[in-house]
């Protein structure tokens, strides 16, 4: 049983003190939608949407070898938005405010009652932080670089001791060939507390799980840089640092590259756009903070290194296990492999659970790389396979995107509005700072058939995004853009395929 789901369940029995509910599905739901139309029909509606958004996308997007410019306006030079952004007591708030929540749930981990719906770190740390700071780096940028509390109290540290020099040495050289593995292995570990764990949602476990994760974060900043560490090692700047390329906006430094140890500061040379060490580095003048179109920072990405193209694999498979975990298909793998497991000395679920977790991004990377190499002889290519991967992984974030919207909309609307109540208990000792402590969740806010609509347009403007991206990255590849489109059509396959498997996940809870 996922996280998700116990913290779900939690927020549902508090509303039941003043409502008898049905059985939840759906992360919430006491109710089935029918559909107006049958299942196939919207999967087949879907994947033929996708199928026209590669047409006319490659009728219309067309650019020269080589070209990235794209329509970009700096909000710096507008004189009060500038002078509001530029205020140095606003970023400090910010800072703050993180520091300030880190402090709390930990507190209340620790101290306050041991009971998830009655704790404030629970209800916080898996509904309001890590489903709604995605969707706000995806829909406004990479706020978490500001309100990151391990980096901004260790920036602290740096500067009570008198080492925060700005130099941002790490102790020892960070390994070349480690690239972001440490970041991988972390979202593995994250994904398994999420999806297998139930301790997870104990607050004082909780509090610990906090602890241990800062202390390694700390000490690999430490030991090799901070701005090192979080390009590699520290998985929630890299996982929303990706869905911030997906955002409408950028922190750009102009007039030249002020660090070379990422990998669009060296490829770009004259300019770098989303590399935060260049950002604290420049002068004021040579600083932009623009909008831009959607997903443009995608389309634009230079080849990323392939720890971190499995990343984005690992990311995209984990939240699609957490939808097929909640289907009849994994119960019937669960009936198949109990019979196997129950003998040894482990937890029999947690254990086949854990074995999906795993086997689920091996599948998803096999399937990946199959694609990639029939595209690469669509291309007529001669590099190796994991060349082509590692160009085209981008296009797969906002799929990953557009599956937690639908996947976690429901949960962030309904289990979500139990952060009223702990605001003003958040140790559950009684309090009621607020005056929110009496709030009653309300499961009628948003309805299953709402999120079906919803996750339908997710999902195909979500695979539309990702065909814009990849047509982009081929249009740099090729010559003419009529070989660009040629040399997508395996690409065009996987996310038709990806968007009715998307469709078929997303159903199975909601819909008859």
């Amino acid at each position: 049983m996922s996280i998700r789901t116990i913290a779900v369940s939690t927020a549902v029995a508090a509303a039941c003190l003043s409502v008898t509910v049905s059985s939840a599905y759906a992360h919430g739901f006491g109710e089935r939608y029918d559909l107006p139309i049958p299942l196939n029909l919207f999967m087949v509606a879907a994947a033929a949407a996708v199928a026209a958004s590669f047409v006319v996308i490659g009728l219309f997007v067309n650019r020269k070898p080589g070209e990235t410019w794209y329509p970009r306006y700096n909000l710096l030079a507008v004189p009060v938005l500038g002078a509001l952004l530029r205020n140095r007591a606003l970023l400090v708030a910010l800072k703050l405010v993180g520091v300030a929540v880190f402090l709390l749930v930990v507190a209340a981990g620790l101290f306050g009652v041991n009971r998830p719906v009655e704790n404030f770190a629970p209800t916080f740390v898996w509904i309001v932080w890590w489903v709604g700071m995605g969707y706000v780096s995806a829909l406004l940028g990479n706020l978490w670089m500001l309100l990151n509390p391990w980096k901004t109290i260790f920036e602290w540290v740096e500067r009570f001791v008198g080492s925060g020099d700005g130099a941002d040495a790490g102790l020892f050289d960070y390994p070349a060939g480690l690239g972001a593995w440490p970041a991988v292995a972390f979202l593995l570990v994250f994904g398994w507390l999420e999806n297998v764990y139930s301790g997870s949602s104990v607050p004082f476990r909780l509090a610990l799980i906090v602890l241990a994760y800062s202390a390694v974060t700390w000490a690999g900043m430490l030991l090799f840089g901070k701005h090192v560490w979080l390009r590699n090692g520290e998985v929630f700047s890299v996982l929303f640092g990706l869905f911030a390329r997906f955002s409408p906006t950028e922190a750009r430094t102009s007039r030249g590259t002020l660090c070379s140890s990422c990998v669009d500061c060296t490829e770009r040379g004259a300019e770098c756009v989303d590399c935060y060490e260049c950002w604290e580095k420049a002068s004021p003048e040579q600083r932009e903070f623009n909008v831009r179109p959607f997903a443009v920072g995608l389309a634009n990405r230079g080849v990323i290194s392939l720890s971190t193209s499995v990343f984005v694999i690992v990311a995209l498979a984990a939240v699609t296990f957490d939808g097929i975990s909640e289907t009849n298909v994994w119960l019937n793998v669960q009936d198949v492999l109990h019979p196997v497991i129950s003998p040894l000395p482990v937890d029999t679920f947690g254990a086949i659970d854990t074995i999906g977790l795993l086997i689920v991004p091996a599948l998803f990377l096999m399937v990946y790389l199959a694609f990639c190499w029939v595209l690469r002889l669509a291309e007529g290519s001669r590099g190796a396979v994991f060349d082509v991967a590692r160009v085209f992984v981008v296009s797969l974030v906002p799929i990953a995107l557009a599956y937690n919207i639908a996947h976690f909309i429901s949960l962030l609307a309904i289990a979500g509005q139990g952060i009223i109540p702990l605001l003003s208990n958040p140790f559950g000792w009684g309090w009621d700072l607020l005056g929110t402590a009496d709030y009653r969740v309300n499961i009628d806010i948003i309805s299953a058939g709402f999120v079906w609509w919803v996750s339908i347009i997710a999902i195909v403007l979500g695979h539309v995004f990702s065909v814009y991206v990849a047509h982009v990255i081929a249009l740099r590849r090729m010559p003419t853009s009529a070989r660009a489109v040629r040399s997508q059509y395996p690409m065009l396959v996987l996310m038709i395929v990806y968007t009715a498997t998307s469709l078929w996940i997303i159903a199975q809870p909601i819909a008859n």
